[in-house]
């Protein structure tokens, strides 16, 4: 398990003066970009456009939970996937805990995909 990186006394004071600054949707956008840089290894589009993840809640303290689900429950990453959204997430600078709910309501479809996943998959 990675350990987030120690900071000195004036680093940290850096760091919760730019954590005061950041606002919960600032947050959001990072956590957007770290979790479009894991791909289901059977199809090459990131998570976030394939419609995995449900919802980002992030509470005063940044600390996130994430709803995601899985293309089906008999995924062969239904181990390694949610962990690696989790940890993906967790090593944000402006991020304090992250913690992953893996959820089968509502049932994955293709209709959740972005227009830019359907794109790439010739589906539109």
């Amino acid at each position: 398990m990675p350990t987030k990186q120690k900071y000195n006394l004036k680093e940290m004071s850096e760091k919760n003066q730019h954590i005061d600054q950041l606002s919960k949707k600032d947050v959001e956008a990072q956590i957007i970009e770290a979790l479009k840089t894991i791909f289901d290894p059977e199809i090459p589009v990131d998570i976030y456009e394939m419609g995995l993840i449900y919802e980002i809640k992030i509470d005063d303290d940044f600390n996130v939970e994430l709803e995601m689900t899985l293309t089906s429950p008999s995924c062969p990453v239904a181990e390694s996937l949610p962990e690696e959204a989790r940890t993906k997430v967790e090593e944000l600078w402006c991020v304090k805990s992250a913690k992953i709910e893996l959820v089968w309501e509502p049932t994955w479809g293709k209709e959740m995909m972005s227009e830019e996943a359907l794109l790439e998959l010739g589906m539109m």
